[in-house]
């Protein structure tokens, strides 16, 4: 149903440049749960949209229309969906858990308390915050790898450490 929901969204965009219009009370009471979710949008296997939020703040069925309308038409990295490219479109649905802060007071410390493959990670710094979903240990399976990869993507020093970062993990139910 989410899937759906997904695809109608994007559909939507490419009518009306507006995601769909969703009814939670349409939906069974578990999809109206205040859920966040990302969207990745692939085609034949390349990345070719991906965008969402981070902290629940509206019904999950809602959230889904509208993390795909965003994945599919303001990724910045791409150009918007078109029409013909639907189709072929491959959508997965990450659906997130709630922020748990990670606390380390040190690097090493930080690495041991990740868990490859199933954490998500979030580094905090002030305005600049970034997010590497758990499909992400894919591309970096090693933990220093995948933290280091974070700090670069979040314009942070790769090589240092810093108190003031803020660092929080969480985990994904995927769809499909």
């Amino acid at each position: 149903m989410l899937l759906d929901v997904a695809r109608q969204s994007i559909e939507s965009g490419l009518r009306t440049g507006q995601p769909l219009v969703i009814d939670p009370d349409a939906y069974p009471p578990e999809l109206r749960e205040q859920r966040a979710t990302f969207v990745t949008l692939r085609r034949a296997g390349e990345l070719r949209g991906c965008l969402g939020g981070l902290v629940a703040s509206r019904p999950l069925v809602g959230d889904v229309a509208h993390s795909a309308f965003q994945a599919a038409f303001r990724d910045s990295r791409f150009p918007p969906i078109e029409a013909e490219e639907l189709a072929t479109l491959e959508i997965h649905l990450s659906i997130l858990s709630s922020l748990e802060p990670l606390s380390a007071p040190d690097e090493e410390a930080l690495l041991n308390a990740i868990r490859p493959g199933v954490d998500g990670l979030v580094v905090r710094d002030r305005a600049r915050q970034e997010t590497f979903l758990p499909a992400v240990w894919e591309s970096f399976p090693e933990p220093s790898a995948f933290w280091y990869e974070l700090k670069r993507k979040a314009g942070l020093p790769v090589d240092s450490w810093s108190s003031r970062w803020e660092i929080f993990r969480y985990t994904v139910e995927s769809v499909p």
